[in-house]
């Protein structure tokens, strides 16, 4: 899956699925550092509107700590590992043993007396067998570990004892096939549905238990004969209790349902547009990934589940239908409606059945043996044929690359106008947001990128790599609130959590470290047998690292290599340190806040890259050294000037020299920058701005680094020292450190005025110069740099009198929509463009220029409505959200509007995925005061155990004390140096 939204740089976060909404942490970790305040507690008392006393001139408050809240040893046995809020925890006291009710006479004293010192001498010897010995009075003797009756089974919801108390589905008995039926009504929002599963028994049992949420079940059947059911909604689990085991063999259950379609952005939902007669149209659609197949059909929603499966669909005449397989027939029904049956599909997972009732539009190629078709709504019909051309040329590239077609007859690109993430990668239906899928006729290179990357992605389904996406990711996992690339999880919201940038652009990062580390095409190969191998089943990552190394020439055990990186969270800091010809390398897990960390002994292998100042640009230049252990001694032939380590950044690891050795890199770049590639020149950057956050390095060496920028005019070097420039300036305005923000500004003009200056207002074709100048030009609009705004006002003043015909080239259009928002004018005209606009690049930068007014009536305006979703679509609150919290006029307003709205906040998005991590980041990010902290941590321990336990809230504590840290840290050097 596709999510959306970038923050480093105006490249698409394409081959990752997380970031299409996220700000970055300003400053990053907090390491283990306990919070202030316990995050699991109840019993705190929040006060929404507290945060907006925090405003220029006052100061933070010193505020007593609370005692933790010591859970109760009953809680603990009994009740805590299921894991849910506070407010199902009334529903935690029926996880009891059935207890027998009695009576007796009043004993006398004395007969109590001696009962108490007879039940103290039982009781001791019962925990004596049990504890010591694990034995009970019982035929069966001593208990065998894991017997049922150390079970709590939790409690249906009719009052009978659900049978089963665990979070994964029994592996006893499996789906083999699944026929489904669905009727939805669009008018009524609701739809019918019935589904027949053939399931298979592996195992004897009295049971079988599956996943259903949000289903009203009519009926059911197995084998013909009316069954009862039971449900625990927490696990949203389903089970069909039988009198006698049901032996090894085939099946067929029954289950017909009704239910509404959903009304967030997962399950069958109901999406909705407004067409360019200002009628409202409606549809329906589904994203089922990663836990929402339950929500259309009954059904076994474990990928590890496969299955094939059979769709028919009753819609009414004036919709189409698709899903993810061929359509065979149409049948005409009454009342006007038809059915629809596709073909059974192949064995897939459940996550990627998908299905759509919609008035869409389509154009369509073929490939080899492919039909392939782009869908949009009927007014976007000039918008898809560049999808089309991309996806035709792109399948017939990875039919050759891999050598391996695409193994369905058809492939369905749709656009969705009301879609949460960038793209999914259902079967046979892949959908998009209409952004990352439809160019229009105005569409810069940029735009056409995005699209590009998106489609690439989804088709191939595995992740390619740009430098900003690795530094993103090195960012988050160098907090303690990160977590291992693969990793056990055991609860619906951990699931979505695991869709972050740790897994999706950590995973991409590691595998481009190995392509670069094997030779001779060896990684491609291993991939492509590793494809074969395993194809339409569920592996390991041991599998793709054992297809690897079965592959490769070098003496190199890649399986031994790359659990190093898989199965711990974090990467290295590698130190070098000079001393004549002989170089010592020590490694260490890279922490922002180390000191506040448990003792981690953690050991990469590393595959080591440099180049010296004898060779340092050209590929051939690069050698390699691995690093296994904590110290090795690397001896050069030759004596050299300098040496720069992580060639092109492409190791997942930060280097660190000693004092010698950043002088002579310094140095070297100040008197030519083309001495090392402009990715090393990035990488550098990044690694110096993630040192001094660490302590690693001062400030001070910071500033002589980027000393050297007034020599720079690469992108990737300028944009990375732009975004780490901009998050310090973001938190000194945001701490009212006034004139301190007003000297960075003066130091960001000082070091990249003239190249701002110079930029040109007109179109341009190089993606690479748009990327640049839209960075440069909407950093200097936002600071009142030389005479950008005055440029960007003339520019829209043209395009809007000129009723759009003046055109504002797309990379710029951002910029200049912000310039025009800040006025009332300019923000009613950008909100009537907003309501007609049918451009869906216009339309979402319309929305960010609109969100980032000063105007708190607009401000709380536009919350209100991205929320409810009746002006702005809900799909946007995210991106609204991230965009008036870079402001100091918003970001209050919005973190209040987040405490406040919160329950709404959880409706519309599920607890721990993308969207709410989103949320979460860019409304504490930057944060960096002690009221400010101990109010995040009250308000967070006030949503119970779903909402306090997410790792984004851990991380958002994390990164509000390393604000603070580094302030104090560095107030000083920036009072002295800027």
């Amino acid at each position: 899956m596709e999510t959306f939204e970038s923050e480093r740089a105006p490249l698409p976060r394409n081959m990752i699925e997380n970031s299409m909404f996220e700000e970055e942490p300003d400053v990053v970790d907090l390491a283990k550092e306990s919070p202030s305040y316990p995050i699991d507690s109840d019993d705190v008392v929040y006060e929404p509107r507290s945060s907006r006393l925090l405003v220029r001139g006052l100061g933070e408050n010193d505020l007593d700590e609370d005692e933790e809240d010591y859970e109760s040893s009953a809680r603990l046995l009994g009740m805590s590992f299921m894991n849910r809020s506070s407010n199902q925890r009334s529903a935690a006291s029926s996880y009891t043993r059935q207890q027998h009710s009695g009576s007796c006479s009043k004993p006398s004293t004395k007969t109590m007396v001696a009962g108490v010192v007879v039940l103290v001498l039982v009781a001791s010897m019962l925990m004596v067998f049990y504890f010591l010995l694990g034995c009970t009075f019982t035929t069966a003797g001593c208990q065998k570990p894991n017997s049922t009756m150390d079970r709590i089974y939790p409690i249906s919801t009719n009052g009978e004892l659900f049978p089963w108390a665990e979070l994964r589905l029994p592996p006893s008995v499996q789906p083999v096939h699944y026929s489904i039926s669905l009727h939805p009504n669009l008018t009524l929002m609701t739809f019918q549905g019935s589904v027949s599963i053939l399931v298979q028994v592996l195992h004897e049992t009295k049971n079988i238990v599956l996943h259903s949420s949000d289903m009203n079940i009519i009926t059911a059947t197995f084998e013909g004969k009316e069954v009862h059911f039971l449900e625990y909604k927490p696990w949203q689990q389903i089970a069909f209790k039988f009198p006698e085991d049901l032996k090894k063999g085939q099946y067929v259950l029954n289950i017909n349902y009704t239910a509404n379609l959903s009304s967030s952005f997962d399950g069958f939902y109901n999406s909705s547009y407004v067409d360019t007669n200002g009628i409202k149209r409606v549809l329906a659609a589904t994203q089922f990934e990663p836990l929402a197949a339950r929500k259309a059909f009954p059904c076994f929603d474990e990928p590890a589940f496969k299955s094939t499966f059979t769709i028919k669909m009753t819609r009414e005449s004036k919709y189409i239908s698709l899903s993810n397989m061929p359509k065979v027939k149409t049948t005409d029904l009454k009342n006007g409606l038809q059915e629809d049956e596709f073909e059974k599909s192949v064995k897939m997972s459940t996550y990627l059945v998908a299905f759509i009732v919609a008035d869409f539009i389509s154009v369509s190629n073929n490939v080899s043996k492919t039909t392939v078709s782009v869908y949009a709504v009927p007014d976007k019909k000039e918008e898809v044929q560049y999808a089309l051309d991309t996806a035709c040329k792109l399948l017939e590239f990875y039919n050759t690359f891999f050598e391996n077609d695409y193994p369905l007859s058809k492939m369905d690109l749709v656009a969705i106008p009301d879609f949460l993430a960038g793209a999914m990668e259902n079967w046979g239906l892949i959908t998009f947001r209409e952004t990352t899928l439809l160019v229009g006729s105005n569409s810069s290179s940029i735009d056409k990128q995005l699209v590009t990357s998106v489609i690439a992605h989804e088709l191939a389904h595995q992740d390619t790599e740009f430098l900003n996406v690795r530094f993103k990711a090195l960012a988050k996992d160098a907090l303690n609130s990160s977590h291992p690339v693969s990793t056990v999880v055991s609860t619906p919201e951990q699931v979505e959590e695991m869709f972050d940038s740790v897994s999706y652009e950590k995973g991409a990062s590691i595998l481009l470290m190995l392509n670069a580390t094997l030779t001779d095409g060896e990684f491609r190969k291993g991939v492509i047998e590793y494809l074969q191998k395993y194809n339409l089943s569920n592996t390991e990552s041991e599998d793709l690292w054992n297809s690897l190394s079965q592959v490769s020439k070098q003496n190199l055990s890649v399986s031994e290599m790359m659990n190093t990186w898989t199965v711990h969270k974090g990467f290295p800091l590698v130190t070098v340190k000079r001393s004549g010809t002989q170089v010592t390398l020590t490694q260490e897990h890279f922490l922002l806040n180390a000191k506040n960390s448990t003792d981690d002994s953690s050991l990469w292998h590393i595959p080591l890259t440099y180049v010296t100042d004898k060779c340092s640009v050209l590929s051939s230049c690069k050698q390699v050294f691995h690093l296994k252990d904590k110290t090795a001694t690397l001896n050069l032939p030759d004596q050299v000037k300098w040496l720069k380590f992580n060639f092109r950044s492409d190791g997942f690891y930060i280097v660190h020299y000693d004092e010698e050795g950043w002088k002579d890199l310094i140095g070297a770049l100040k008197e030519d920058v083309n001495v090392l590639t402009c990715k090393d020149r990035a990488a550098l950057i990044n690694n110096i701005f993630a040192l001094s956050r660490s302590g690693k390095v001062s400030f001070r060496q910071v500033l002589n680094l980027m000393d050297y920028m007034r020599n720079e005019t690469e992108t990737a070097p300028l944009t990375e020292a732009l975004f780490q420039l901009g998050q310090i300036y973001r938190l000194l305005d945001k701490r009212s450190e006034l004139n301190l923000a007003s000297r960075m500004t003066s130091y960001i003009e000082d070091h990249f005025g003239s190249l701002m200056e110079n930029q040109s207002w007109d179109l341009e074709t190089s993606v690479s110069k748009m990327t640049l100048r839209s960075a440069l030009l909407e950093m200097a609009c936002s600071l009142n740099i030389r005479n950008c705004a005055t440029q960007a006002k003339h520019l829209f003043d043209q395009w809007f009198t000129s009723n759009k015909t003046s055109q504002i080239p797309s990379d710029l259009m951002r910029t200049v929509f912000k310039v025009a928002a800040q006025t009332d004018e300019g923000w009613g005209k950008l909100l009537d463009v907003y309501k007609h606009s049918i451009n869906d690049p216009e339309k979402r930068k319309t929305l960010e220029a609109l969100a980032s007014t000063q105007d708190v009536r607009k401000i709380i305006w536009i919350l209100q409505k991205s929320l409810d979703g009746s002006e702005i679509q809900t799909q946007e609150f995210p991106l609204v959200m991230k965009t008036i919290c870079k402001n100091f006029a918003g970001y209050l307003y919005a973190w209040d509007f987040v405490k406040e709205n919160w329950d709404k906040i959880t409706q519309k998005f599920p607890v721990g995925s993308f969207a709410i991590q989103s949320i979460i980041i860019s409304a504490t990010s930057q944060f960096s005061t002690k009221t400010h902290l101990v109010e995040a941590q009250n308000f967070f321990t006030s949503l119970g155990t779903k909402g306090s336990q997410m790792r984004i809230v851990q991380e958002a504590v994390e990164t509000i004390k390393l604000n603070m840290r580094w302030m104090e840290n560095n107030l000083n050097t920036l009072q002295s140096w800027l």
